[in-house]
């Protein structure tokens, strides 16, 4: 593989844009020091050098980015809690502390540029537990400024009930934007108008304020709900029934043909043949009888007596 010869800093900047972007199209996952070097024309080598492993070069990338946004998130809701005090602050202006940096940033190109919304969406979206780790650990504080200025926004909403809205509101938000194109996602908000970035983030914001303003399910929601589970497990258990006697009906054809088969490939025992007993008088009888065709008659011939033989003799002399 051939490498572009530069200086340590251009090798670097060039690891962490080219892990950025395989970040965003990928996962943390799925992204590997091999894809690493590959789209950053480097070895190996380098990537250990500067990083020494994978969990550390995706510090790097999340560091250079979102340090510099929750810098900047923390510095303007310290200015709205400065201009609306108390009670005057709402859940907008949270919102927005929350979100116009992000916005400006992605109109920056040296601290973010196109990609960033992108980024910022699968940052929030990833469930591997390095991501979600590296969250909690090196972004609480900042978490637990906007939670608690959230709480005071909304004081009728119970902390804990508020917490789990904000991690699924935010969430759904945050895979709105790593699945879009950068370039396509603000000009579908805006819808052909010409529309500032306030008019963008107070259509992104109604959907994500008015989720965590909904009023907390009434006993009738839950009846009704827990109804439908109702119908739902009895279907599921019939057709779980119907599926297991069905299965159990193949499982005896089965049986059964495979028996049928078996005795259908099973030799026969050849059949004894049938024994007839005879006599040895009537087996030497049919021996006897038997006669071979042309075949001369022999005379019997009786051994002589020497006494004869001797009397012949005498009288030819």
């Amino acid at each position: 593989m051939k490498t572009v010869k530069g200086t340590a800093g251009d090798t670097k900047a060039r690891i962490l844009d080219a892990t950025e972007r395989l970040f965003i199209e990928v996962g943390y996952e799925a992204t590997s020091l091999r894809q690493v070097t590959s789209r950053a024309i480097v070895n190996l080598a380098a990537v250990n050098y500067h990083f020494r492993s994978k969990d550390i070069m995706m510090q790097a990338v999340l560091g250079r980015r979102l340090d510099p946004l929750n810098a900047r998130r923390l510095a303007l809701l310290d200015a709205c809690e400065t201009r609306w005090p108390g009670e005057q602050l709402r859940c907008e202006h949270v919102m927005g502390a929350l979100f116009v940096p992000a916005l400006q940033m992605a109109r920056e190109p040296e601290v973010g540029g196109p990609s960033f919304l992108r980024l910022l969406g699968r940052v929030y979206s990833d469930t591997s537990p390095f991501i979600q780790s590296y969250l909690l650990g090196h972004y609480a504080p900042v978490l637990g400024r906007f939670s608690d200025a959230f709480a005071r926004a909304l004081p009728q909403i119970p902390r804990r009930e508020l917490g789990w809205r904000l991690n699924f509101a935010l969430k759904a938000l945050a895979g709105v934007l790593a699945g879009d194109a950068p370039g396509d996602l603000l000009p579908a908000f805006a819808q052909g108008q010409d529309q500032s970035d306030a008019h963008v983030l107070a259509q992104l914001s109604a959907l994500v304020v008015a989720a965590l303003k909904a009023p907390v399910p009434a006993g009738q929601q839950l009846s009704a709900l827990q109804d439908v589970f109702l119908i739902g497990e009895t279907q599921h258990a019939e057709e779980r029934a119907g599926q297991i006697a069905s299965n159990a009906l193949a499982a005896e054809q089965a049986r059964q043909a495979q028996q049928a088969q078996r005795a259908d490939t099973l030799p026969t025992a050849p059949r004894k043949p049938r024994r007839t007993t005879r006599s040895e008088g009537a087996a030497r009888a049919a021996i006897a009888s038997l006669t071979v065709p042309g075949a001369r008659e022999q005379p019997i011939i009786f051994p002589s007596n020497p006494l004869d033989d001797w009397m012949r003799m005498r009288s030819r002399t």
